[in-house]
Protein backbone atom coordinates (compact mmCIF):
# COMPACT_ATOMS: atom_id res chain seq x y z
CA UNK A 1 0.00 0.00 0.00
CA UNK A 2 0.97 3.62 -0.45
CA UNK A 3 0.83 5.50 2.82
CA UNK A 4 0.95 9.38 3.00
CA UNK A 5 2.84 11.17 6.25
CA UNK A 6 2.14 14.03 7.56
CA UNK A 7 4.01 17.39 8.12
CA UNK A 8 32.75 3.08 11.88
CA UNK A 9 35.75 0.32 12.00
CA UNK A 10 36.34 3.27 13.49
CA UNK A 11 33.06 3.19 15.34
CA UNK A 12 33.40 -0.24 16.54
CA UNK A 13 36.75 0.38 18.57
CA UNK A 14 34.64 3.06 20.41
CA UNK A 15 31.70 0.74 21.13
CA UNK A 16 34.13 -1.12 22.48
CA UNK A 17 36.06 1.35 24.56
CA UNK A 18 32.18 2.96 25.21
CA UNK A 19 31.71 1.45 28.89
CA UNK A 20 34.66 3.38 30.35
CA UNK A 21 33.49 5.76 32.66
CA UNK A 22 34.64 9.37 31.02
CA UNK A 23 34.57 11.93 33.86
CA UNK A 24 35.03 15.74 31.90
CA UNK A 25 37.98 17.41 33.37
CA UNK A 26 37.11 20.93 35.02
CA UNK A 27 39.65 22.69 32.84
CA UNK A 28 39.13 26.36 30.65
CA UNK A 29 37.53 25.53 26.83
CA UNK A 30 39.86 26.47 23.71
CA UNK A 31 38.97 29.77 21.97
CA UNK A 32 35.66 29.04 20.38
CA UNK A 33 35.25 29.54 16.40
CA UNK A 34 33.69 32.64 15.47
CA UNK A 35 30.55 31.75 13.56
CA UNK A 36 30.53 33.91 10.22
CA UNK A 37 28.38 32.64 7.70
CA UNK A 38 30.55 34.49 4.95
CA UNK A 39 31.78 31.92 2.30
CA UNK A 40 34.97 30.48 3.12
CA UNK A 41 36.99 32.60 0.82
CA UNK A 42 35.48 35.95 2.45
CA UNK A 43 37.01 35.24 6.23
CA UNK A 44 40.17 36.28 7.97
CA UNK A 45 41.90 33.43 6.71
CA UNK A 46 45.84 32.38 8.19
CA UNK A 47 48.51 33.72 5.73
CA UNK A 48 50.51 30.21 6.81
CA UNK A 49 47.96 27.47 8.56
CA UNK A 50 50.83 25.26 9.61
CA UNK A 51 52.36 27.91 12.05
CA UNK A 52 49.08 28.90 13.58
CA UNK A 53 49.14 29.10 17.35
CA UNK A 54 46.88 28.10 20.02
CA UNK A 55 43.32 25.99 20.01
CA UNK A 56 40.15 26.64 18.77
CA UNK A 57 37.13 24.49 18.86
CA UNK A 58 34.95 24.26 15.83
CA UNK A 59 31.32 24.87 16.41
CA UNK A 60 28.19 24.06 13.29
CA UNK A 61 26.24 26.84 12.56
CA UNK A 62 23.36 25.06 13.10
CA UNK A 63 22.66 22.00 15.07
CA UNK A 64 19.51 21.29 12.70
CA UNK A 65 19.03 19.12 10.06
CA UNK A 66 16.67 20.00 7.59
CA UNK A 67 14.89 17.25 5.87
CA UNK A 68 14.93 17.35 1.98
CA UNK A 69 11.22 17.14 1.63
CA UNK A 70 8.19 17.95 4.23
CA UNK A 71 6.14 15.00 2.80
CA UNK A 72 7.56 11.83 2.15
CA UNK A 73 5.90 9.10 0.48
CA UNK A 74 5.87 5.30 1.33
CA UNK A 75 5.23 2.19 0.01
CA UNK A 76 4.45 -0.81 2.43
CA UNK A 77 5.69 -3.66 3.24
CA UNK A 78 9.24 -2.94 2.37
CA UNK A 79 11.46 -5.68 1.61
CA UNK A 80 14.86 -5.64 2.63
CA UNK A 81 17.89 -6.94 3.47
CA UNK A 82 19.27 -6.72 6.69
CA UNK A 83 22.98 -7.36 7.66
CA UNK A 84 22.84 -9.10 10.89
CA UNK A 85 26.20 -9.66 12.47
CA UNK A 86 25.04 -13.45 11.46
CA UNK A 87 24.33 -13.25 8.25
CA UNK A 88 22.33 -11.52 5.46
CA UNK A 89 18.15 -11.72 6.48
CA UNK A 90 15.16 -11.15 4.25
CA UNK A 91 13.10 -8.44 6.56
CA UNK A 92 9.90 -7.35 5.50
CA UNK A 93 8.71 -4.01 7.11
CA UNK A 94 5.41 -3.13 7.28
CA UNK A 95 4.68 -0.76 10.24
CA UNK A 96 7.52 2.48 10.94
CA UNK A 97 5.23 4.60 12.86
CA UNK A 98 7.27 4.14 15.75
CA UNK A 99 10.97 4.51 14.95
CA UNK A 100 14.26 3.60 16.59
CA UNK A 101 17.75 4.85 15.08
CA UNK A 102 21.09 3.31 16.73
CA UNK A 103 24.37 3.36 16.32
CA UNK A 104 27.25 5.04 18.03
CA UNK A 105 27.89 8.41 16.08
CA UNK A 106 23.76 8.86 15.84
CA UNK A 107 24.11 8.79 12.09
CA UNK A 108 21.01 6.82 11.40
CA UNK A 109 18.79 8.82 13.33
CA UNK A 110 19.77 11.75 11.94
CA UNK A 111 19.64 10.57 8.66
CA UNK A 112 16.11 9.60 9.48
CA UNK A 113 15.36 13.33 10.02
CA UNK A 114 16.84 14.62 7.07
CA UNK A 115 14.70 11.79 5.02
CA UNK A 116 11.48 13.59 6.68
CA UNK A 117 10.48 10.80 8.84
CA UNK A 118 11.78 12.54 11.84
CA UNK A 119 8.63 12.68 13.73
CA UNK A 120 8.16 8.48 13.83
CA UNK A 121 11.66 8.56 16.24
CA UNK A 122 10.20 7.85 19.92
CA UNK A 123 13.30 7.49 21.23
CA UNK A 124 17.11 8.10 20.47
CA UNK A 125 20.90 6.73 21.61
CA UNK A 126 23.30 9.18 23.30
CA UNK A 127 25.13 10.34 20.22
CA UNK A 128 21.95 11.67 18.62
CA UNK A 129 22.10 15.43 19.51
CA UNK A 130 20.28 17.43 16.82
CA UNK A 131 18.01 19.72 18.16
CA UNK A 132 14.43 17.95 16.78
CA UNK A 133 15.31 14.54 19.21
CA UNK A 134 16.10 16.46 21.83
CA UNK A 135 13.26 15.52 24.05
CA UNK A 136 13.13 11.35 22.70
CA UNK A 137 13.88 9.38 25.65
CA UNK A 138 17.23 7.71 26.01
CA UNK A 139 17.47 4.53 25.45
CA UNK A 140 21.31 3.77 25.69
CA UNK A 141 23.46 3.71 29.56
CA UNK A 142 26.69 2.70 30.62
CA UNK A 143 28.04 4.84 27.66
CA UNK A 144 26.54 3.17 24.33
CA UNK A 145 24.93 0.08 25.70
CA UNK A 146 21.14 -0.71 24.47
CA UNK A 147 18.98 -0.79 27.73
CA UNK A 148 15.98 -3.40 26.35
CA UNK A 149 13.74 -2.43 29.00
CA UNK A 150 13.90 1.63 28.12
CA UNK A 151 13.40 0.63 24.50
CA UNK A 152 10.30 -1.93 25.12
CA UNK A 153 8.67 0.88 27.17
CA UNK A 154 8.20 3.18 23.90
CA UNK A 155 6.59 -0.23 21.78
CA UNK A 156 8.71 0.41 18.84
CA UNK A 157 7.91 -0.71 15.57
CA UNK A 158 11.21 -0.79 13.74
CA UNK A 159 14.72 -0.59 14.50
CA UNK A 160 17.61 0.41 12.63
CA UNK A 161 21.04 0.42 13.76
CA UNK A 162 24.08 -0.88 12.10
CA UNK A 163 25.66 -2.95 15.16
CA UNK A 164 28.00 -0.43 16.62
CA UNK A 165 26.13 -0.46 19.78
CA UNK A 166 24.79 -3.68 21.71
CA UNK A 167 25.30 -5.71 23.56
CA UNK A 168 24.09 -7.90 20.57
CA UNK A 169 22.13 -10.31 22.86
CA UNK A 170 20.13 -7.49 23.58
CA UNK A 171 18.96 -6.68 19.87
CA UNK A 172 18.04 -10.29 18.93
CA UNK A 173 16.07 -10.48 22.27
CA UNK A 174 14.01 -7.15 21.06
CA UNK A 175 13.26 -8.81 17.75
CA UNK A 176 12.18 -11.55 19.88
CA UNK A 177 10.03 -9.70 21.01
CA UNK A 178 7.78 -8.76 18.03
CA UNK A 179 10.29 -5.22 17.14
CA UNK A 180 11.40 -5.95 13.38
CA UNK A 181 15.42 -4.79 13.70
CA UNK A 182 17.27 -4.57 10.48
CA UNK A 183 20.77 -3.98 10.09
CA UNK A 184 22.34 -1.54 7.60
CA UNK A 185 25.50 -1.04 6.74
CA UNK A 186 27.29 2.12 7.69
CA UNK A 187 30.86 3.01 6.14
CA UNK A 188 32.22 6.25 8.31
CA UNK A 189 33.04 8.04 4.77
CA UNK A 190 31.29 11.04 2.92
CA UNK A 191 30.19 8.03 0.39
CA UNK A 192 29.01 5.75 3.20
CA UNK A 193 26.64 8.85 3.87
CA UNK A 194 24.92 8.90 1.09
CA UNK A 195 24.81 5.47 0.90
CA UNK A 196 23.40 5.18 4.49
CA UNK A 197 20.47 7.81 2.92
CA UNK A 198 19.83 4.99 0.43
CA UNK A 199 19.47 2.23 2.89
CA UNK A 200 17.39 3.72 5.67
CA UNK A 201 15.26 5.21 3.22
CA UNK A 202 14.45 2.03 1.62
CA UNK A 203 14.03 0.38 5.14
CA UNK A 204 11.40 2.88 5.55
CA UNK A 205 9.98 2.06 2.82
CA UNK A 206 10.83 5.57 0.91
CA UNK A 207 14.00 4.82 -1.91
CA UNK A 208 13.10 7.68 -3.99
CA UNK A 209 13.05 9.82 -0.80
CA UNK A 210 16.71 8.31 0.25
CA UNK A 211 18.05 9.22 -3.20
CA UNK A 212 17.12 12.61 -2.78
CA UNK A 213 18.76 13.37 0.29
CA UNK A 214 22.30 11.31 -1.24
CA UNK A 215 21.92 13.21 -4.04
CA UNK A 216 21.96 16.29 -1.81
CA UNK A 217 25.16 15.35 0.43
CA UNK A 218 27.08 14.45 -2.36
CA UNK A 219 26.04 17.82 -3.89
CA UNK A 220 26.96 19.31 -0.41
CA UNK A 221 30.21 18.09 0.05
CA UNK A 222 31.26 18.07 -3.02
CA UNK A 223 30.53 21.68 -3.04
CA UNK A 224 32.23 21.99 0.09
CA UNK A 225 35.06 20.53 -0.29
CA UNK A 226 36.11 22.60 -3.58
CA UNK A 227 35.30 25.63 -1.41
CA UNK A 228 38.24 24.17 1.03
CA UNK A 229 40.45 23.51 -1.74
CA UNK A 230 40.36 27.07 -2.65
CA UNK A 231 41.54 28.85 0.91
CA UNK A 232 44.10 25.38 1.28
CA UNK A 233 47.70 25.77 -0.04
CA UNK A 234 48.09 24.71 -3.13
CA UNK A 235 51.81 23.53 -2.97
CA UNK A 236 50.83 19.68 -1.07
CA UNK A 237 54.49 20.81 1.30
CA UNK A 238 52.64 23.85 2.62
CA UNK A 239 49.58 21.81 3.29
CA UNK A 240 48.88 21.24 7.16
CA UNK A 241 49.91 18.05 8.50
CA UNK A 242 47.10 16.47 10.41
CA UNK A 243 46.57 13.58 12.80
CA UNK A 244 43.11 12.43 14.70
CA UNK A 245 43.35 11.29 18.50
CA UNK A 246 40.65 9.29 20.19
CA UNK A 247 40.62 10.63 24.06
CA UNK A 248 39.61 8.73 27.38
CA UNK A 249 42.38 10.58 29.54
CA UNK A 250 40.42 9.11 32.91
CA UNK A 251 40.83 5.84 31.18
CA UNK A 252 44.09 5.85 29.95
CA UNK A 253 43.32 5.65 26.24
CA UNK A 254 44.70 7.53 24.00
CA UNK A 255 44.19 6.02 20.37
CA UNK A 256 45.70 7.38 16.62
CA UNK A 257 43.28 7.12 14.21
CA UNK A 258 44.24 6.31 10.55
CA UNK A 259 43.08 4.91 7.41
CA UNK A 260 39.72 3.54 6.95
CA UNK A 261 38.59 4.88 10.07
CA UNK A 262 36.70 8.08 8.78
CA UNK A 263 39.25 10.37 10.38
CA UNK A 264 41.56 9.84 7.18
CA UNK A 265 38.38 10.46 5.07
CA UNK A 266 37.56 13.68 6.82
CA UNK A 267 41.08 15.36 6.78
CA UNK A 268 41.34 14.57 3.15
CA UNK A 269 38.14 16.88 2.70
CA UNK A 270 40.02 19.32 4.43
CA UNK A 271 42.28 19.64 2.10
CA UNK A 272 44.89 18.58 4.65
CA UNK A 273 47.67 15.86 4.80
CA UNK A 274 46.69 12.78 6.45
CA UNK A 275 49.91 12.12 8.18
CA UNK A 276 48.95 9.01 9.57
CA UNK A 277 48.38 7.31 5.97
CA UNK A 278 52.07 8.82 5.83
CA UNK A 279 53.39 6.51 8.48
CA UNK A 280 51.42 3.68 7.68
CA UNK A 281 49.04 3.35 10.14
CA UNK A 282 45.74 1.37 9.35
CA UNK A 283 42.78 1.43 11.14
CA UNK A 284 42.38 2.45 15.21
CA UNK A 285 45.85 1.58 17.37
CA UNK A 286 46.94 2.74 21.31
CA UNK A 287 49.34 5.60 19.92
CA UNK A 288 52.72 4.90 20.61
CA UNK A 289 55.55 7.53 21.21
CA UNK A 290 57.33 6.74 17.90
CA UNK A 291 54.31 6.81 16.00
CA UNK A 292 53.51 10.33 17.48
CA UNK A 293 57.48 11.77 16.91
CA UNK A 294 57.49 10.01 13.50
CA UNK A 295 54.27 12.02 12.34
CA UNK A 296 55.00 14.95 13.95
CA UNK A 297 51.23 16.67 12.80
CA UNK A 298 51.16 20.58 13.14
CA UNK A 299 47.29 20.21 14.21
CA UNK A 300 45.62 17.57 16.10
CA UNK A 301 42.22 16.85 15.83
CA UNK A 302 39.92 15.64 19.16
CA UNK A 303 36.38 14.82 20.35
CA UNK A 304 35.88 17.99 22.83
CA UNK A 305 34.78 15.85 25.77
CA UNK A 306 38.25 13.17 24.57
CA UNK A 307 40.33 16.40 25.09
CA UNK A 308 38.95 17.63 28.39
CA UNK A 309 39.03 13.33 29.29
CA UNK A 310 42.83 14.00 29.73
CA UNK A 311 42.35 17.41 31.75
CA UNK A 312 42.86 19.67 28.72
CA UNK A 313 46.24 20.63 26.76
CA UNK A 314 48.11 20.75 29.88
CA UNK A 315 46.94 17.60 30.98
CA UNK A 316 47.63 15.99 27.32
CA UNK A 317 51.46 16.88 27.04
CA UNK A 318 51.95 15.62 30.56
CA UNK A 319 50.95 12.74 30.23
CA UNK A 320 52.21 11.86 26.89
CA UNK A 321 54.95 13.98 26.64
CA UNK A 322 55.83 12.96 23.28
CA UNK A 323 52.70 15.18 22.00
CA UNK A 324 54.69 18.07 23.21
CA UNK A 325 57.72 17.09 20.92
CA UNK A 326 55.57 17.59 17.85
CA UNK A 327 55.02 20.73 15.72
CA UNK A 328 51.43 20.54 17.00
CA UNK A 329 52.16 20.59 20.73
CA UNK A 330 54.82 22.86 20.90
CA UNK A 331 52.05 25.33 19.16
CA UNK A 332 49.45 24.10 21.08
CA UNK A 333 47.90 23.58 18.05
CA UNK A 334 44.42 21.61 18.79
CA UNK A 335 40.99 21.80 16.73
CA UNK A 336 38.32 19.97 19.02
CA UNK A 337 34.37 19.60 18.04
CA UNK A 338 31.59 18.37 19.81
CA UNK A 339 32.25 14.37 20.37
CA UNK A 340 29.01 13.61 18.17
CA UNK A 341 29.29 15.85 15.43
CA UNK A 342 33.33 15.18 14.34
CA UNK A 343 32.66 11.58 13.11
CA UNK A 344 29.01 11.63 12.60
CA UNK A 345 29.07 11.20 8.39
CA UNK A 346 25.94 11.98 7.29
CA UNK A 347 23.00 15.03 6.40
CA UNK A 348 25.51 17.20 8.14
CA UNK A 349 28.58 16.28 6.46
CA UNK A 350 28.83 19.64 4.70
CA UNK A 351 28.68 21.13 7.82
CA UNK A 352 31.59 19.62 9.71
CA UNK A 353 33.56 19.88 7.03
CA UNK A 354 32.76 24.13 7.42
CA UNK A 355 33.36 24.01 11.20
CA UNK A 356 36.60 22.53 11.10
CA UNK A 357 37.36 24.69 7.74
CA UNK A 358 36.69 27.43 9.83
CA UNK A 359 38.91 26.38 12.95
CA UNK A 360 41.90 25.89 10.71
CA UNK A 361 41.80 28.35 8.69
CA UNK A 362 40.50 31.33 9.76
CA UNK A 363 40.99 31.00 13.86
CA UNK A 364 39.28 32.96 16.15
CA UNK A 365 41.19 35.64 16.50
CA UNK A 366 43.36 35.47 13.62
Amino acid sequence: MTVRRPLVPALLLVAALAGCTVPVADVTPPVQTVQDDRPLADLNLVADPRSQVGPNTAVLASERIVPVTVDPSQILPAQVVSHDPGGDLNIAVSDTSRVIGLDLAGSIAATIQGLGFGDTLVGRDISTTFPEAADLPVVTSGGHTIDAESVLKLRPTLIITDGTIGPRDVLTQLRQSGVTVVFVTNEPSFTGAADLARTVAAALGAPDVGELLATRIQTDVAAKIAEIAAIAPADPANRVRIIFLYLRGSSGIYYLFGEQSGADRLIDGLGAVDVAREIGWDGEKPMTDEAIVAANPDLILVMTDGIASAGGIDGLLKAKPAIALTAAGKNRRFVDMADGDILSFGPRSADVLDALARAIYAPAGS
